[in-house]
């Protein structure tokens, strides 16, 4: 009896001890994340401020590009596989190379000063995961707790732009293998996401958060079959914006082999838009766009132009990321649907802006998350509801190649593939 109870007490004191050590790493990573990933979001500020200010300086993209290109080239990478490589360094701890902090966070800065259709989430899921990789190889963490540590960079990263640090946390739990949640994670995710939100909102970076109008009181079977329909709508959308991304990547590296040229002709291509729609729209995040369109203004083909316009940023070669687009294109796509479906516009712009999301990203926990941190808790069991249809019938594309799904969409069967 004193053997068991001896025993007992010393796995209490081990599991203490793991609790002690992830919670300073924790504090560590958010700190560092933190104040690295503000300085990123304030610089990308400046620089969009700067662009509107100065539009002209849009006639410089193809030029810019060919900075970021040379850039990478500088620094001996040649081949980027951008948000995809942190998440094979979780899956297999690859180590990452902390050359890549650097490169996202001027390319991306440099993408957005001069007007290429990109968001900025991407880029701090790599910034926050490259670093925190680094310091732990500096602390001589072993190879499960190098995968740890990479998820809480990515999570502080996140949480200190967008100021979700909930949804943070469970997304970099999530997005690695579909099914499968790293739940050993947890503690120093929340800690470092934390930490990294609170340093935000003190230096005055307040938190993305929306006010939905028209959210309805209680249950009702018409709504939620309207909610159905935006769910289908939704799906369909992520796929495209999927199939579109894919496709004009692939059209780039096939016709223009030449990293240079490539992304000097995307760069053209988006100015050349740019003029013939007559609109910085889609310039840039579109943070102002999702604001209209929760307010329940959006025009109908903006949802189409986004897909097409980052399509042909980020296949050039421009850095960002993929996930503020998606916000802005679900939540135009929503706007517009939401009166055809009987449904308030700036409600079915959230449901719209989280569902695509989930689509894309294959994460419907962390979509019913962002739901909650970034409209409140009403209505979401119809934001839930929204999100398991795009989700379920979004089939197994995706934004990120190396992302697994481990568990059928459909049915409770193992399959351990990789995203379309």
């Amino acid at each position: 009896m004193w053997e068991k109870t001896k025993a007992h007490i010393m796995s209490c004191e081990r599991v203490f001890t793991i609790f002690l050590k992830w919670v300073l790493i924790g504090c560590l990573v958010g700190g560092i994340v933190g104040v690295i990933g503000i300085t990123f979001h304030w610089l990308l500020e400046v620089a969009t401020t700067f662009r509107m200010e100065h539009p002209k300086i849009l006639w410089c993209l193809p030029f810019g590009g060919l900075a970021i290109i040379g850039l990478y080239h500088l620094l001996g990478i040649r081949k980027d596989r951008g948000t995809n490589f942190i998440l094979v360094a979780v899956r297999q701890n690859e180590a990452v190379s902390l050359k890549m902090a650097p490169l996202i966070f001027f390319s991306t800065i440099i993408t957005h000063l001069f007007g290429g259709s990109a968001g900025r989430e991407g880029a701090a899921l790599q910034l926050g995961g490259s670093i925190a990789s680094f310091l732990g190889r500096i602390i001589h963490l072993n190879e499960k707790d190098k995968r740890i540590i990479t998820m809480c960079g990515m999570a502080a990263g996140f949480s200190s732009l967008f100021g979700t640090p909930l949804t943070a946390v469970i997304f970099s739990m999530e997005v690695i293998s579909v099914g499968i949640m790293h739940y050993s994670a947890i503690v120093p995710a929340t800690i470092a996401a934390f930490i990294a939100s609170a340093l935000a909102q003190k230096l005055g970076f307040l938190p993305v958060a929306y006010t939905l109008l028209g959210v309805p009181e209680g249950l009702k079977l018409k709504l939620a079959l309207s909610v159905g329909i935006l769910g289908i709508c939704c799906a369909l959308a992520s796929m495209l914006f999927c199939i579109v991304m894919d496709k004009t990547s692939h059209a780039y590296r096939r016709y223009i082999e030449n990293p240079y040229i490539r992304v000097f002709v995307g760069g053209a291509l988006m100015l050349g838009f740019t003029l013939l729609l007559g609109t910085r729209d889609y310039n840039g995040a579109g943070m102002d766009i999702i604001q209209k369109a929760i307010g329940g203004e959006a025009r109908p083909e903006a949802f189409f132009l986004k897909i097409l316009l980052t399509a042909i940023t980020l296949g050039a070669g421009y850095k960002g990321g993929e996930i503020v687009p998606t916000f802005f294109i679900g939540a135009t796509l929503g706007c517009v649907l939401g009166p055809l479906l009987g449904i308030s516009p700036s409600f079915a712009a959230g449901m719209g802006l989280t569902a695509v999301f989930c689509g894309v990203t294959n994460c419907p926990i962390a979509s019913v998350f962002l739901c909650i941190e970034l409209f409140g808790a009403k209505g979401i069991v119809y934001c839930a509801l929204c999100c398991g249809i795009s989700y379920m019938l979004s089939g197994y594309y995706g934004l990120y190649s190396e992302q697994k799904i481990m568990y059928s969409k459909v049915k409770p069967e193992f399959i351990d593939r990789n995203v379309a």
